[in-house]
């Protein structure tokens, strides 16, 4: 039986990076106590299960000392206005996923001699708030006249991803790893990202959020990419950020989702306050969250008034249920992308792609599941 040296604290540093409970892996790893305390050295077969089990890299743990790990993109999130200083194996893999992505879809558009898209970085935060936010609204094609049409604000979101994503923004949604549905994404570490590329912009948003949080991240992260600036985000619409880049970003979202002058002819200052939010969301098809920001934005409500209302909101929203569900390949788009699996697939089946790299990517082992997938896109 091989024994592997490997040092104690960097068995406790995977533990602690991949904040499990000490109780639950003891259970699966008995003599885990006794390897932290350096008496008994693990086999390699339980080094290599103890590393999949802590989702961490088998080669960190050969290390002479804990690696300092770092999100490989702008990271603004912070509690407090401090910033968070370790990032989970979850929320680090989920970037990866998402670069490995990006890179594919990058040198397609190459091989398709595709140009460059004009609204990646035409932006800086010297831009003006309201004309950033309607050259946004208008790339979309998403204006307050045809989301008061939509029935929901639910479908306003699913319509608000497909307009993105055919604009040329790799909109991902998803609360899971890859396709690992045991690694849910924790909404209280990060809310969405945007990996800025004038071929292949990239969103990603946490589908493990409210509904309510997922339209106004989109909103924010687009604001990122028409800054042309790559960002690990956290923001809300009442947060206040302290970076002058999450400012402006959250700016550009709330006047995005609701226009302060449409706003201003609409509103009835008279009314009972959760009667007009539920009218207003119902009218702008956004969440109640972001009426209670533009409210206070209008002059509607003191700063003391939005938090008391932004407390009873969040309890509301937090009680509703939040599953994707649906069918399994319009959820799978939804996941990678409708635009990077159509491009994705197609290239597969004209041979320019390997089989065994689509699926990685896709985050599923099946060919057969490849094959549904290309029919229900219309690609195969």
């Amino acid at each position: 039986m091989i024994r592997v040296e490997v040092k104690p604290e960097l068995l406790r540093w995977a533990r602690e990076r991949a904040a499990i409970e000490t109780s639950a892996l003891t259970h699966r790893f008995p003599r885990l106590p006794a390897w932290e305390r350096g008496d008994v050295r693990p086999t390699l077969s339980q080094l290599e299960s103890f590393a999949k089990a802590t989702h961490t890299p088998i080669g960190f743990l050969f290390l002479a000392v804990p690696p300092v790990e770092q999100v490989p993109i702008p990271d603004f999130r912070t509690v407090g206005n401090v910033h968070l200083e370790r990032p989970s194996p979850d929320l680090l893999d989920t970037v990866y996923i998402c670069q490995q992505r990006q890179e594919w879809y990058r040198d397609f558009m190459r091989s398709e001699r595709e140009d460059p898209l004009r609204f990646v970085g035409s932006a800086n935060l010297e831009s003006n708030v309201e004309s950033a936010a309607a050259s946004i609204r208008s790339a979309l094609g998403f204006d307050v006249d045809e989301r008061r049409q939509t029935p929901t604000w639910t479908e306003a979101l699913r319509r608000f991803i497909e307009n993105a994503d055919e604009l040329g923004v790799l909109v991902m949604v998803s609360g899971v790893v890859g396709s690992n549905n045991r690694r849910k994404l924790d909404p209280e570490e990060f809310r969405g990202f945007a990996l800025s590329d004038p071929l292949a912009p990239l969103v990603f948003i946490n589908g493990a959020d409210t509904k309510a949080a997922q339209m106004f991240t989109l909103a924010h992260e687009l604001a990122h990419i028409w800054l042309g600036q790559s960002a690990l985000s956290d923001s809300g619409p009442v947060s206040s950020p302290s970076h002058q880049v999450e400012i402006w970003c959250n700016r550009v979202a709330a006047e995005l989702l609701v226009p302060l002058a449409v706003l201003r002819d609409e509103y009835r200052a008279g009314t009972e306050l959760a009667v007009e939010l539920q009218r207003l969301a119902r009218w702008f098809k956004v969440s109640t969250l972001v009426i209670l920001r533009r409210l206070h934005d209008l002059g509607g409500l003191t700063r003391e008034q939005l938090w008391q209302a932004y407390s009873g909101e969040m309890a509301r929203l937090m009680a509703l249920p939040k599953g994707e569900g649906g069918n399994f390949y319009s959820t799978l788009t939804t996941r990678v992308s409708k635009r990077f699996a159509r491009a994705l697939v197609a290239s597969t089946l004209e041979g320019q792609t390997l089989h065994l790299d689509a699926l990685r990517l896709l985050g599923f082992s099946k060919l057969s599941t490849f094959h549904e997938l290309g029919h229900s896109l219309g690609v195969a």
